[in-house]
């Protein structure tokens, strides 16, 4: 069975994001939700018309031409020729694929066909907009135009159900996320809790990957960490003041992250930090076995998830000595922070280089600390960074023709 007792309801206006591995039912779902396929067992009610964006090439007859298409994939979702013939010069526009929307859609790119079928999709003004990965095809300014499009839809009150593996578009776009691990809903909840367990489903060892471990961790509110919490009491990472209990940890075996410092111009070890100025940040760590090549990261990253900075020692050419089975030791990353004043999270990690620029986790600890940067001069510019702008004239004719 693909799904197994999936429930749960989505609200007019809400943006809802779906993660889950290859093969996890996330495909399924929405395919049960449009009405392609049928549940053998429970229902679905939908209040409202839907318009789907699902697998590249679905519905769309490859001998018919850009426009045909648009005109049957209009007659399917109930809408006249009269209404789809008025649509149809602000789809073609949208698309912008030039003469091709009227050849054949079999002479398309992947990337041609996503602009018509996403242009489709989005100008039959459904009440519930339902895309699978498409967007993950074609160039980069058609994304952002995509983007755009999809924000305008979210103001105008629409509902959107969004399948992706992009962490960054759910945490970005989306108020509410699903998990979803052999047929099975995981996790329900805040954008940034899905994309931290849908990471320990990527990289965390596969025993602690079940999809029961997951939803039985997820379910324990009151202490969603406590079955990855180390007993041991050489951590002192709690005892921190901006200890974020709710940390995601993603634990291989080899090495334990047991304390972490920030300092600032604010002093050691303070959770508050002002704007635009130095900040270290210290990483103690217990390695359990020998580790040849050991890299060191952190990632610094908004309370909606959106990843501002992140970095590790193999991506900066930095190597680190080699260290023996027992040894603690304490790493340093030093940073110009030129963060606009907000709440921001960090993680810390360690890995072992396997040739890729991440490792193979050791001890990965998402969403650790949280940092406030404090506004110490009014502010010069809106946005996450602050770019230190710099303006000058350059030049100036001083010269005034005056009629007499």
């Amino acid at each position: 069975m693909a799904l197994k007792n999936i429930s749960f309801d989505v609200p007019k206006g809400q943006t809802l994001g779906v993660l889950g591995r290859n093969g996890s039912g996330k495909s399924t779902l929405l395919q049960v939700i449009a009405g392609i396929l049928h549940a053998t067992l429970g229902s679905v009610e939908v209040n409202g018309r839907i318009s789907a964006l699902l697998e590249l090439g679905a519905g769309f007859n490859p001998e018919f031409t850009g426009e045909d298409n648009v005109m049957l994939y209009g007659a399917i979702h109930g809408l006249s020729s009269a209404q789809m013939r008025d649509r149809m010069p602000e789809i073609a526009a949208f698309a912008d694929i030039g003469d091709f929307f009227y050849q054949p859609v079999k002479l398309y790119s992947s990337g041609m066909f996503v602009r018509v079928a996403f242009s489709a999709a989005i100008h039959l003004d459904p009440d519930i907009l339902i895309i699978d990965e498409a967007l993950s095809v074609g160039d980069l300014k058609f994304q952002n135009k995509c983007f755009q499009k999809l924000k305008q839809f979210q103001k105008a009150g629409h509902t959107i159900i969004l399948v992706t593996h992009s962490t960054t578009l759910i945490t970005s776009l989306c108020e509410r996320a699903l998990l979803v691990e052999d047929g099975e809903l995981v996790f329900d909840g805040h954008p940034v809790g899905a994309v931290d367990r849908y990471f320990k489903l990527l990289f965390a060892p596969q025993d602690a990957c079940s999809a029961r471990l997951l939803q039985d961790e997820w379910r324990s509110a009151s202490d969603i960490l406590s079955a990855l919490a180390i007993s041991d009491s050489a951590d002192h990472c709690h005892t921190r003041p901006g200890y974020n209990r709710q940390e995601v940890r993603l634990q291989g075996r080899g090495a334990q992250i047991i304390d972490y410092v920030i300092t600032s111009p604010a002093g050691t070890d303070s959770e508050q930090i002002p704007s635009n100025c130095s900040v270290a940040i210290y990483i103690k760590t217990k390695f359990e076995r020998s580790i040849a090549e050991p890299i060191v990261g952190f990632a610094i990253k908004t309370v909606e998830g959106i990843e501002i900075c992140g970095t590790n020692t193999f991506m900066m050419q930095q190597a680190v000595p080699a260290v023996g089975a027992g040894e603690i030791c304490l790493f340093k990353f030093t940073l110009e922070q030129r963060l606009v004043p907000g709440d921001y999270f960090i993680d810390l990690g360690i890995t072992e280089c396997n040739g890729t620029k991440g490792g193979a986790v050791l001890d990965v600890r998402r969403s650790i600390a949280h940092i406030t940067i404090t506004e110490t001069t009014p502010a010069c510019c809106n946005g996450l960074v602050d770019l230190a702008p710099r303006f000058e004239v350059v030049s100036r004719d001083s010269h005034v023709v005056r009629s007499h």
